[in-house]
């Protein structure tokens, strides 16, 4: 009798895991799919009018093209000698019967591990079903092992140089990440779960965002960070009292409102970088460096960029010292009366005024008493993976388009920023 309860302990748990995979309302569910694919045709229609109204700027074309010409270079080494591709060829089908033998163990032993496990800190396959469901068992091996077989590929190309071989690793790695089965809904658990229990709205609200970024990108798929319409400047972002007090075609010059009673002699300059401006230093009351220099006392400065357009197509690195750093400086020596101030550069606006105190010192120009650096990048020998984005092809192509337009579409660094940003397990 104790046997019976067993197995039909046993049966009770199989039925509630099958039924995970069928949905609850079949024809909600055939509506939410006909609902997703209408939103679908709204995403290719936005993408094909752009490209009608030449709108589009083709962002993916160069990475594309850099990753096929770093792909050929690895592919000739493997193909250019037929017993080192069969090498090649046959640790991948080795790799693969040891699933397939894994898998026949499992079927009649309950304490068979996986033949290839993925690390604890992989969030892509902490579900249950990952190792308990034979089926996305198989799926997520035969991933990790061909994923890393690639890398291998990369290792093992010995005529590589190493900036080659840095980039073919980088771009399999956003081969592999894009390919997981952990991004599609037939061959993830979780996901598919989910698309059964709502019985497909969340495909919906997939496909309306997808319509949504490209409408919003021109075309081209503009990933949004977050909701944009929650965030008014002045209102719950960039809140710290402040006005502008000088203006230039490049700049704006802001100075805040002091917070003390007594304010320290020398007033401190912040030079932000021109892609997310200032704002990433004044984000709300709790997260701002702005709202807490200026609680210590200082008289605090700060560069505004303005967004390039056509206008500003002449203007290079040093005018961007010079109408920047330097208009900066003078307006706070008009405004205060204090020659000397306490500089502080953050990202790419930190490079810029590494990049503009030598050209200072050069000039004798010693109005930045001390020079403060977040988060920026002076030596760029070893650059990590920008350098994938920065070889001289690539930099060719960029100034191209840029004296063709005047400035670089916003969109192409986006590209640059979201391939960097991509998870890596």
């Amino acid at each position: 009798m104790a046997q019976d309860k067993k197995t039909n302990g046993a049966k009770d748990h199989t039925d509630t895991t099958i039924n995970q995979y069928f949905a609850k309302d079949p024809d909600r569910l055939a509506q939410n799919l006909a609902r997703a694919l209408e939103e679908l045709g709204k995403a290719a229609a936005s993408w094909t009018e752009a490209r009608e109204k030449s709108e589009s700027s083709d962002i993916s074309a160069a990475p594309l093209a850099d990753m096929i010409r770093t792909f050929s270079r690895v592919s000739e080494y493997w193909l250019s000698d037929p017993t080192r591709a069969l090498e090649a060829q046959t640790r991948l089908f080795a790799e693969f019967m040891g699933i397939w033998a894994n898998a026949i163990r499992r079927m009649s032993e309950d304490t068979v591990v996986d033949y290839a496990s993925a690390s604890e800190n992989d969030r892509r396959f902490q579900d249950p079903e990952w190792g308990r469901n034979a089926f996305f068992s198989f799926l997520k091996q035969a991933y990790l092992v061909t994923s890393r077989w690639a890398v291998d590929l990369v290792d093992g190309a010995d005529d590589l140089d190493d900036v080659t071989r840095h980039k073919a690793r980088f771009y399999v790695e956003q081969m592999s990440q894009a390919l997981s089965p952990s991004n599609f809904l037939l061959t993830n658990p979780e996901l598919y779960r989910e698309t059964m229990a709502s019985d497909g709205e969340n495909l919906v609200r997939g496909m309306r965002m997808l319509a949504e970024d490209i409408a919003a990108g021109k075309g081209d798929l503009k990933l949004r960070q977050s909701d944009s319409s929650k965030f008014k400047v002045g209102e719950n972002i960039a809140t710290t009292p402040g006005k502008v007090i000088a203006r230039n075609q490049l700049v704006e010059i802001l100075q805040y409102e002091p917070a003390t009673k007594k304010v320290l002699k020398r007033p401190l300059l912040v030079v932000p970088p021109w892609i997310n401006k200032f704002y990433i230093l004044d984000l709300n009351p709790k997260r701002s460096f702005i709202r807490w220099a200026v609680e210590q006392g200082h008289t605090v400065f700060v560069i505004s960029w303005v967004n390039p357009d056509e206008r500003h197509a002449r203007l290079d690195w040093a005018d961007y010292v010079d109408e920047g750093i330097r208009f900066a400086l003078d307006t706070i020596q008009e405004a205060t009366g204090e020659k000397h101030v306490n500089a502080m550069g953050y990202c790419v606006g930190g490079t810029l005024l590494a990049a503009g105190l030598a050209l200072m010192a050069a000039d004798e120009d010693e109005r930045v008493a001390s020079a403060t650096f977040l988060t920026t990048q002076v030596d760029f020998t070893y650059a990590g993976d920008l350098k994938v984005f920065v070889d001289e092809d690539q930099i060719q192509a960029l100034d191209e388009a840029m004296r063709e337009r005047g400035y670089l579409d916003a969109t192409r660094m986006a590209t640059a920023f979201n391939m960097l940003y991509v998870h890596t397990p």
